[in-house]
């Protein structure tokens, strides 16, 4: 494992900063109606100053009313699905590990679908039911993947898999019986980041997010160590019970607020942890920054793609991200069994 130094963890971490404000950039000139360079940058430059006012009007609707919030959503959502999937994998030793294969996506998006019926008029009551199902699929998941008191690679994944086919036919049940108003929910659950938030709902998606991805963080030695085994972690120092309460916790909170907000998007958690694996190593005190930062690259590409591809008609990002991900899943199935 290559030593990991603050000015390393600084400039890599930079590096993709400058990538995604590019990506920002570039990104906010697609639609309809196209925007020079130029233009976008000076009126970013206008916005960060505080002269927002000065913009012409059509600028401030397309831009910061349409375009912005929904890549800032993106980020979000990007950076906990990924942080999220990066979690699961240390702590289920278990590289094919992610919240939508495992069914935490779909627990979540059961969570919010039965609030949105139950309490549409309490806003909180979507993200917290969320977080619920999240919790609770995860334990189950987690029991089912036990034998003989030791965690099973591949009894935990075909737990995983169920559980998600399950919660899926559980949606599709109480979409039939749900009022007309909520008959669009497909098109929500596979991904979709066309409708932000409401503001109040978005500073607290931002403050679980640095919550969730904080707490993690605290804990990224000891996953290092638990990568080796539960029993030799302990024998090296580490609170293995502590450890696995906190990531089970903040990465369930990860995922609840992702579904919550955007639908269940499958396999970001999947494919960028392996990505900045390969890029950076596999010491999570990078990990756990650089897939915060690569998940909101992918997603914010893949919104521009889901938009721009076959428009005028607009694709659920889940299918996006489903197209490059099934196959990559696919691979890492295969060469873990050889």
């Amino acid at each position: 494992m290559r030593p990991l130094t603050l000015r390393r963890l600084l400039w890599t971490c930079g590096s993709l900063v400058a990538v995604l404000l590019v990506l920002i950039v570039l990104v906010l000139r697609l639609g309809p109606a196209p925007i020079s360079v130029t233009e976008l940058v000076m009126n970013l430059g206008r916005m960060a100053i505080g002269r927002i006012n000065q913009l012409p009007a059509d600028d401030q609707l397309i831009v910061f009313g349409i375009r912005l919030p929904r890549i800032l959503l993106g980020v979000m959502v990007g950076a906990s699905l990924s942080v999220a999937g990066a979690s699961f994998q240390a702590l289920l030793r278990n590289p094919l590990a992610d919240p939508y294969v495992l069914g935490v996506s779909s627990g979540s998006a059961t969570g919010a679908l039965i609030a949105m019926m139950v309490a549409p008029q309490f806003a909180l009551a979507t993200p917290l039911a969320a977080f619920l199902g999240a919790v609770l699929t995860i334990t189950g998941v987690y029991f089912l993947g036990l034998r003989d008191g030791n965690l099973d690679s591949t009894t935990l994944l075909l737990g995983g898999i169920i559980s998600a086919s399950f919660l899926s036919s559980v949606i599709m049940f109480l979409l039939t019986l749900s009022p007309r108003d909520l008959r669009g929910m497909p098109f929500w659950l596979m991904g979709d980041l066309s409708t932000p938030p409401v503001s109040e709902l978005q500073w607290i998606f931002l403050v679980g997010l640095i919550v969730g991805i904080g707490a993690i963080y605290t804990t990224a030695a000891d996953l290092n160590l638990l990568l080796t085994g539960e029993r030799e972690a302990a024998h090296l120092g580490v609170e293995v019970t502590r450890v696995k309460l906190v990531v089970y916790v903040a990465a369930s909170l990860l995922t609840a607020l992702a579904v919550s907000a955007s639908g269940a998007i499958g396999y970001i958690g999947l494919l960028v942890p392996h990505a900045m694996r390969f890029l950076f190593g596999s010491d999570y005190r990078i990990l756990i920054p650089t897939s915060a930062l690569g998940g909101a690259i992918a997603i914010v590409a893949a919104d521009a793609l889901a938009r721009t591809v076959a428009a005028p008609t607009e694709l659920p990002v889940g299918a996006v991200t489903a197209i490059a991900g099934a196959p990559i899943f696919i691979y890492l199935l295969r060469r873990r069994m050889r």
